[in-house]
């Protein structure tokens, strides 16, 4: 029998991956597209895009994965989604849009997070009776000004008219599925991350209570269902626009973190992946609820039923070495232009650029002269949560160059997973190698640098960058019986390389990460008066 071919759709903070995969011993990648899209960030801290942008990129990838690879709609069996999670996106009962979906790096809440979180009595800041009863219920809190719960309550008060419209509350995946069946869901991990659903493994459902207590409509929210669940067929509309065969399954995939593990194959518990992408994150699978209330971490659903992932996440990652790309590497000097002329595709100017990147990361030695880099370019949510932290170089001196700085940023982002690591350790096993996925990983630099701060084995697997999509497939495999269990998922996933930690560096790295620790205790105050936050309302957060 021809091995089923199946379409796996990853939806980015700045662009989607379309990716083909034949699904067989192993998952294979047979081509990918990227269309990139526009991401709006304002001073007051909104985060914005049109979801049009999302829908638009998933037909312009179809269409060409499939003429890339001659591949006729017929022939595809199956399709499935991972996208980031946390955002808000209201529609309307014909899932028309009903305003600019709020991304997950949304802050403009926080007045409706003080008012419900911070009611007394408090415990670390917050409504004792709330943080009870969410914790026992959902297994976490809303705690983050930039949680989707504080964006539906914004538009609630500041775009009446609009609320009034408001059907469903969706995320990113969520408003994907529906307008490909018609059917307005959510996958469990999603549910979860609201932190208003029941994560209890006999009453999972919707909160009655926390809606409640949150000032949440229970109507908005839709169904859930599983992420090997097949949603429906593909209505005639959704497949006209993206080239492809009505009534092929769509099957229901799910938010990075749970697609992202699956890629990674990571089953079982104490498997641990790292993911450097635009955000950032450590993750272990666990048999239990877990969390950490302490340093903000906290498990969700994952995609196998009786298991979650535990997550230290990192609101900027590899967005960071957007940044190094921008405003040190492209200045106006033109150095790297004058040696790495400028291509049309953005792909490949991205490919050239990270090889450059790394060949710098790689030239200069550890410990990058002294210089410390914070990854906090946009806040932070895990091990503290502060919306006001910021990035910055601590101890630059006059010998400082460039490269030191590039060296710097790549150790910061290192050792801010190296916490996430830590903290975990202390909640659940973690096993070696860790596996190594998103962008990031294309690096060898990066990926020696994470074993060397670490002290733990790394594994590189096939395809990094597209693990989100792979998980999607792995989805369809599940749902179409390619695979019969989940155990299988793990040896369909190849790695390509290991990097063991070389201990030359241990000394420079046990210095520099343990002044990395102190930095935001340090600098606290000064980021929230430099932000513009009144010091008597200053976040202290809980888990996510």
């Amino acid at each position: 029998m021809q091995a089923p071919l199946v379409i796996g759709y990853d939806i980015g903070t700045t662009g989607a991956k379309t990716c083909l995969f034949r699904l067989g011993e192993r998952i294979e990648l047979l081509n990918r597209v990227l269309c990139e899209y526009p991401l709006q960030i304002t001073r007051d801290g909104w985060a914005e895009q049109n979801p049009d942008d999302w829908w638009r990129a998933m037909a312009h990838g179809t269409a060409e994965v499939l003429r890339k690879e001659r591949v006729v709609p017929d022939r595809i069996r199956a399709l499935s989604f991972s996208a980031g999670m946390h955002s808000f996106v209201p529609v309307d009962k014909a899932g028309t849009v009903l305003r600019p979906a709020m991304t997950y790096m949304d802050q403009r809440g926080g007045i409706q997070r003080a008012r419900v979180l911070t009611r007394p009595p408090r415990v670390r800041g917050m409504n004792l009776f709330l943080v009870c009863v969410s914790l026992f219920l959902a297994g976490g809190v809303s705690a983050s000004v930039k949680d989707p719960v504080w964006k539906y309550l914004w538009m609630r008060e500041n775009e009446p008219e609009l609320f009034a419209r408001l059907a469903w509350w969706l995320d990113v995946r969520d408003y994907l599925a529906f307008r490909c069946t018609g059917r307005a869901s959510m996958t469990e991990d999603t549910a979860n991350a609201t932190f208003l659903y029941n994560t209890r493994r006999k009453k999972p459902g919707w909160s009655r209570l926390l809606c409640r207590w949150h000032g949440v409509n229970p109507s908005h929210l839709p169904g859930v269902t599983q992420a090997t669940a097949i949603l429906g067929p593909l209505i005639g509309e959704a497949a006209d626009n993206l080239g492809l065969k009505p009534g092929i399954p769509v099957v229901g995939g799910g938010g990075d973190l749970t697609m992202q593990t699956l890629g990674a194959g990571c089953v079982e518990p104490g498997d641990t992946h790292v993911y450097i992408g635009t955000s950032g994150w450590v993750a272990s699978v666990v048999s239990r609820r877990t969390l950490d209330t302490r340093h903000y971490m906290a498990s969700l659903l994952g995609a196998r039923s009786g298991y979650q992932n535990y997550i230290g996440e990192q609101e900027t990652s590899g967005k960071c070495l957007e940044w190094v790309r921008d405003h040190i590497a492209l200045d106006e000097i033109g150095i790297y232009l004058s040696k790495h002329p400028m291509a049309t595709d953005a792909d490949v100017r991205h490919a050239s650029l990270l090889e450059y990147l790394d060949e710098v990361v790689a030239q200069t030695p550890a410990g990058a002269g002294g210089v410390i880099f914070t990854p906090w370019l946009h806040g932070n949510r895990s091990p503290f949560e502060d919306p006001n932290a910021r990035g910055m170089f601590f101890n630059l001196g006059l010998n400082t160059g460039k490269r030191q700085l590039i060296r710097a940023v790549v150790e910061g982002m290192v050792f801010q997973k190296r916490w996430y690591l830590e903290c975990m350790a202390r909640k659940c096993s973690i096993h070696e190698p860790l596996r190594f996925i998103g962008g990031g990983a294309l690096s060898r630099a990066t990926a020696q640098i994470l074993a060397d701060a670490t002290g733990r084995t790394v594994a590189v697997i096939e395809n990094p960058q597209i693990a989100g999509a792979a998980g999607a497939a792995v989805c369809c495999g599940l749902a179409l019986g390619v695979y019969p269990d989940f155990d299988e998922i793990s040896q369909s996933i190849r790695t390509t390389r290991l990097h063991a930690p070389d201990s030359v560096h241990r000394e420079v790295y046990e210095k520099n990460y343990r002044i990395f620790k102190r930095l935001h205790a340090a600098n606290r105050t000064n980021f929230a008066l430099a932000n513009g936050e009144d010091l008597r309302t200053l976040s202290r957060g809980s888990c996510l």
